[in-house]
């Protein structure tokens, strides 16, 4: 793999995690649902940013396949997110 997509990806990978840790930190200070969501969607999409390297260059599999499955991954983690912003909150449903 070219060493400029290497970083570009770390970098990418990085940046997301860096938002899901702050969206963690949120939820554990307003115990909000909706934050835990937005951590984990983050944190799966960043997963997915480096998931397609690592299956094509390490696994084997063929670009398609690894493509599919990282492109499969980060829309897991973009529902994560939309349901951390369109779903029902119990905590705000309870006030």
């Amino acid at each position: 793999m070219h060493p400029g997509l290497i970083v570009a990806k770390l970098v990418t990978m990085v940046l997301g995690f860096l938002i899901a840790y702050q969206a963690y930190r949120g939820y554990r200070r307003s115990n909000s649902q909706s934050m835990l969501y937005l951590a984990v969607g983050f944190a799966i999409i960043s997963f997915g940013a480096i998931v397609e390297g690592i299956l094509f260059d390490v696994v084997g599999l063929t670009l398609h396949n690894a493509g599919t499955v990282a492109t499969t991954i980060v829309a897991i983690g973009m529902l994560t997110i939309l349901y951390a912003l369109y779903g029902r909150d119990p905590q705000k449903l309870e006030d």
